[in-house]
């Protein structure tokens, strides 16, 4: 399937771009290609403006992307000029056939990777697991192997072949990166807790998937980082009354690091060490992401 272009303001200084690998600065506007993984997820691959290949991702017009008609009237303007660029871009490439090229160069690429990641091995052993995060002392049940920190089994948690995946910040939680602490959140929706007790109900494991890279980043306060997110997130479980699985992605999204999102490190990891052996059922689970 072809990527779908996506255009928004940032909504934290979280994501960085997939080209120069900058962060991207809270309300900044940002570019974004999406498509769907080998789970059946979709991911979303942000860039800056001037960094979105505009070759490899070619736009029809500006109005087609998804969020154009919520940008202000200046921002629009930026996105005309881009596709019109991009359009210039493909017709002077054209006639010498580079372009076609450059999209089977894309195309093998993006193969390659999703090969490398749907095929990483991960060795996971018990003597590596630590009781801190490097200089970092992790809450009672919580622990740490390599770039991620996970709960240990929450009382009442039942492997399944039905997982009910999450993220934590904008997904289940409103939280903001200049606010710090256990308690520094909110519900995403009021009809949270019902819905993952139903969905417990069903058989579903639920396991929260979140990306925190200021764990690694902040050298000084790691400790007040860990603190925070692990609170919240102990917090946020304590208040919707649901056994869940937590894995928490630490590190920067280095090449070598395999767990920060939208590497598939975290899921293969729960899948293959945390599940009592039990394969999920993919098909079933795309089925329902459809």
């Amino acid at each position: 399937m072809p990527a779908k272009i996506v255009v928004e303001y940032a909504k934290s200084s979280r994501s960085s771009c997939k080209k120069c690998s900058k962060p991207i600065a809270a309300k900044a506007l940002r570019l974004g290609s999406v498509t769907r993984d080998s789970r059946g997820f979709d991911m979303t691959k942000w860039h800056h403006i001037d960094c979105f290949p505009i070759v490899s991702e070619p736009i029809e017009s500006a109005e087609s992307i998804q969020g154009f008609s919520s940008l202000q009237t200046s921002d629009q303007e930026t996105l005309k000029k881009l596709v019109a660029k991009c359009k210039k871009s493909l017709g002077e490439k054209t006639d010498g056939g580079e372009v076609e090229q450059e999209e089977r160069n894309s195309k093998r690429r993006k193969a390659d990777a999703s090969g490398e990641d749907a095929n990483l091995e991960i060795i996971f052993s018990v003597s590596d697991i630590k009781e801190k995060y490097k200089d970092a002392t992790l809450l009672p049940n919580w622990k740490a192997f390599q770039t991620i920190i996970f709960l240990e089994r929450d009382e009442g948690l039942h492997d399944s072949d039905k997982i009910a995946a999450f993220d934590f910040d904008g997904c289940l939680a409103k939280t903001n990166v200049k606010r710090v602490g256990a308690d520094a959140w909110s519900l995403m929706y009021p009809s949270i807790p019902d819905k993952l007790q139903r969905l417990y109900n069903d058989r579903y494991k639920l396991v929260i998937f979140t990306n925190e890279s200021n764990i690694e980043r902040w050298k000084n306060k790691r400790q007040t980082a860990v603190d925070s997110k692990l609170g919240r997130l102990n917090n946020f479980i304590k208040h919707v009354k649901v056994p869940m699985q937590v894995f928490v992605a630490c590190g920067l999204g280095n090449a070598e690091d395999p767990f920060r999102k939208p590497k598939p490190g975290m899921w293969q990891i729960m899948e293959k060490y945390f599940n009592s052996g039990i394969s999920v059922n993919m098909d079933q689970e795309r089925k329902r992401s459809q």
